[in-house]
């Protein structure tokens, strides 16, 4: 998981033996193993460096490959986020009771960055997170709650589901004041995404400031508020 591994290796170099294909941040791994993705780990290699302690989360991982690495007799901590308290509180768990170590300095400064941020407008969006075919944060994403933290009301909160596929002409028709692009799970960028919704402001911004709950958090507030407010002085 791209943000468990960012917050550890930031916080405690060197603890970690394995990380996901995805892992990006920080840019030096050191001499950790890549085991596959989140949702096509190799397990048998998980098992084989014989961790301490096997971080996962409940929307990445699935359940037959954490219940594998359990049967081999790996410890195994799940986290479950949905919004930012929830978030920093799992985070601190993750240190304090399952590496037991101190609470990093980053997540209080993430916890003061977000308790000072100050909404930037007051507008609805939705906003894709894939396409081919479209779908959008629906209800109950830490995304989501992040983006109303800075204001933006996000239109399928209630839908029934998570990550529900909406057709474009549906999106179009939604009303919003604004389209979130971010820029992964897909790379959305400005010659890929924005066209889809003409005349409707896009706000292109980082994913990892969106979508990773870790050391990225503390400076959230600034990236998400500053890439939100471009998209609406056009």
């Amino acid at each position: 998981m791209p943000s468990l591994t960012e917050a550890v290796a930031v916080s405690a170099p060197g603890l970690l033996v394995g990380v996901t294909d995805w892992c990006t941040h920080p840019a030096d791994l050191g001499a950790a193993v890549r085991i596959g993705g989140t949702k096509n780990p190799d397990v048998p290699a998980v098992v084989a460096l014989r961790p301490d302690l096997v971080l996962a989360n409940e929307e990445e991982n699935r359940a037959p490959d954490l219940d594998a690495l359990r049967a081999a007799g790996l410890r195994v901590l799940v986290t479950e986020i949905r919004d930012l308290p929830g978030a920093l509180r799992e985070l601190e768990g993750l240190f304090t009771d399952g590496l037991g170590l101190a609470r990093p300095g980053w997540l209080a400064d993430a916890g003061a960055a977000w308790a000072r941020a100050q909404p930037v407008g007051a507008w609805s969006a939705f906003v894709p997170v894939w396409r081919r075919p479209w779908m959008v944060l629906g209800r109950d994403t830490f995304a989501g709650d992040l983006l109303a933290r800075l204001g933006v009301r996000n239109a399928y909160a209630d839908h029934a589901e998570r990550y529900p596929r909406v057709p474009a002409e549906e999106l179009r028709a939604a009303g919003c004041d604004l389209v979130v692009l971010p820029d992964e799970p897909y790379r959305f960028g400005a010659g890929d995404g924005p066209e889809a919704f003409p005349g409707l402001p896009a706000a292109l911004v980082s994913g990892r400031h969106l979508t990773w709950y870790g050391p990225s958090l503390a400076e959230a507030p600034v990236v998400l508020g500053e890439a939100l407010r471009a998209a609406r002085r056009f």
